[in-house]
């Protein structure tokens, strides 16, 4: 298929979602078992906290225009590795700015190898870090993948990275792609956790099911997802769609 279909222009620049929220749409990646590459639309979310700090969730590629337009947005202080899959760009970034602190979830390491070397901070509580003011913070567990789940207060902001995917059929451009993300259940309207991707939950639904609870107590009005369409408004509402799956008990 053709990789232009899947991306949203303009390429690497901010787009503003909300106030001091902006998402950065990036180029196709292909990941998967080398015989059989999947290729996913990226993007980065930037939040801007008072005094101009910058929080950095899944940084997209680093390129000089992006790097001019950062710097008319603040300084990036915060540079965030949601979880195992999200950490391309990081040594871009942190080579870039390096007084940001880097913060890597779970097993980011074990994932990327020499791809990533550079020293980081834990993300595994919920608590204590030095955005809580403004960022809620919440670790979703999975005996494969921990991801860290974001909540900007002041513009209900949620942002979340591969527990939903959303991809969009008329970008699709192979038949068979479209029937690969309606059977993984990660195909707009009707995006969700991948069915890959769910059994690394199997273990503690309970945790799962306590952690949507708290998104949905959250009301976001919008939901930013790393792949695919995400939700400008009703994000309430598509928490509950997207997480049906759960057992109830």
């Amino acid at each position: 298929m053709h990789d232009s279909r899947l991306i949203y222009p303009p390429l690497n620049t901010p787009k503003l979602v909300a106030d001091d929220v902006w998402i950065v749409d990036g180029p196709v990646i292909r990941f998967g078992p080398r015989w059989f590459k999947i290729p996913f639309s990226t993007r980065a979310t930037i939040i801007r906290l008072p005094d101009r700090r910058l929080f950095i969730h899944s940084p997209t590629p680093l390129v000089d225009e992006l790097k001019a337009e950062i710097a008319s947005l603040g300084v990036p202080s915060w540079i965030i590795g949601p979880n195992r899959l999200h950490y391309w760009w990081i040594p871009q970034w942190h080579a870039a700015f390096p007084n940001a602190r880097v913060f890597l979830a779970p097993r980011i390491r074990e994932q990327a190898g020499d791809a990533l070397t550079l020293d980081g901070e834990l993300l595994e509580r919920e608590t204590g870090y030095p955005w809580d003011a403004w960022i809620a913070t919440l670790p979703v567990a999975g005996s494969y993948m921990t991801e860290i789940v974001f909540f900007h207060r002041p513009s209900r902001t949620l942002v979340l990275t591969d527990l939903i995917e959303n991809f969009e059929a008329d970008r699709l451009g192979s038949p068979l792609m479209r029937f690969l993300t309606w059977l993984g259940g990660v195909r707009d309207p009707d995006g969700s956790t991948p069915s890959d991707l769910r059994s690394t939950f199997a273990r503690n639904k309970a945790a799962l099911r306590d952690a949507v609870a708290r998104m949905i107590a959250w009301n976001p009005e919008r939901i930013i997802l790393a792949h695919g369409r995400w939700y400008k408004w009703n994000g309430r509402a598509e928490l509950r769609r997207a997480f049906r799956w759960i057992p109830k008990s």
